[in-house]
């Protein structure tokens, strides 16, 4: 695992679900690894009632109907569609709830413009076409049959962001749990692949995709709908920010303290920001970041690494607010003057009544500013 740059949760988590299968003994559908309850608690953490021998850390922070309703809509005939705005951790729970269920995370297909039908059904190695003709051997799998042959798990990104024909492929998957591979003689149904029992298919969508390639009605009766809302929760934000906080130092090796009050000033420019968008009277008005979690992270990543590479080994408000404009600025002028606006009308009073870390982060934040106007 330490020579991946990124481990997949199945390898990262190899040997905690590996003592849950041990100990599993309730009833599992299908081939998964792991039961429902098992898989609810690799996700969201053991609880003092559940009396383990040892702590199961939380890994995905959200309601926990969200992952109880994923959770059985994949053990039933249907595909799952986890639809949210982007930083919602989609993504993260999807691959949690395949390893929990497959321990294999890794049978993805990205939905982009250029997705095609090969991505989700199969291609073919020219080469051995050419030599030996068109075979079961010479057919290059897509991870979704792949995971139709094994009874597993398929992962299928960013679905709205795939043309309406790639989605229509989808539909026969799901509904008739087979592919058809006309090019195959059918003597022997060498020409059909059909799905195995445990076979399922989580699709993930942003919210702010709507428009680019709508699902049609036909798709949308094939899956059950899990809506992820944005972290609100300051408390829920915090645990979030600093399960991540705590993995990147880890990763990187890094001894460095993140005070309690940066983070605190960090998680309240945020609601500030997202306050200030949820009042503006037009796009212009808002910064063209989502304000996610994700992004919260993202901040806190870069003002970590900073200060370990150029800084003191010290997190420090100054750091902290250049690497929140630096990350947030994406349109100029117009996030910047958003940013400048916020800054003077917000955090300058702010800092003059709390004091604490708000000069420090205001004096940061301006220089900032300045060097990118």
């Amino acid at each position: 695992m330490s020579d991946l740059l990124r481990a997949p949760a199945e390898i990262k988590y190899a040997e905690e679900l590996d003592w849950l299968e041990s100990i599993d003994d309730n009833p599992k559908p299908f081939s998964w690894r792991l039961s429902p309850k098992m898989v609810r608690l690799f996700v969201l953490g053991s609880e003092r009632a559940d009396g383990l021998d040892r702590e199961v850390p939380q890994k995905w922070f959200g309601d926990r109907s969200f992952v109880e309703r994923s959770i059985v809509t994949l053990a039933s005939d249907r595909g799952l569609l986890l639809i949210g705005d982007p930083g919602t951790g989609k993504s993260w729970l999807a691959e949690l709830l395949s390893a929990a269920i497959s321990r294999n995370s890794t049978q993805v297909v990205q939905g982009t413009a250029g997705t095609t039908e090969d991505h989700i059904k199969y291609s073919w190695n020219v080469s051995m076409v050419i030599a030996k003709g068109q075979s079961r051997e010479s057919m290059i799998p897509s991870p979704i049959m792949t995971a139709m042959e094994t009874g597993t798990i398929g992962r299928f990104e960013e679905l709205t962001r795939s043309t309406s024909d790639v989605q229509d492929a989808l539909i026969s998957i799901l509904s008739e749990k087979y592919i058809s591979v006309p090019e195959l003689d059918s003597a022997g149904g060498e020409n059909i692949v059909f799905a195995q029992p445990g076979f399922s298919v989580i699709a993930t969508a942003n919210s702010r995709d709507r428009g680019v390639n709508d699902l049609s009605s036909a798709l949308k009766r094939r899956f059950n709908f899990v809506r992820i809302p944005v972290v609100t929760n300051k408390k829920s934000e915090a645990e979030i920010v600093r399960f991540r906080t705590e993995e990147l130092l880890r990763r990187h090796s890094i001894e460095l303290d993140v005070p309690p009050t940066l983070l605190d000033v960090l998680l309240q420019s945020f609601a500030d920001l997202r306050a200030s968008a949820a009042a503006a009277g037009s796009d212009d008005e808002k910064l063209e970041s989502a304000l996610s979690t994700a992004e919260q992270i993202g901040v806190l990543e870069d003002a970590v690494l900073h200060s370990d590479f150029f800084g003191e080994r010290a997190l420090t408000a100054r750091t902290l607010a250049a690497s929140l404009v630096g990350t947030l600025a994406r349109r100029e002028p117009e996030d910047l003057a958003i940013l400048n606006k916020y800054l003077h009308g917000v955090v300058e009073p702010r800092g003059k009544e709390q004091g604490g870390s708000w000069p420090e982060f205001l004096e940061g934040g301006r220089e900032a500013i300045a060097k990118l106007a």
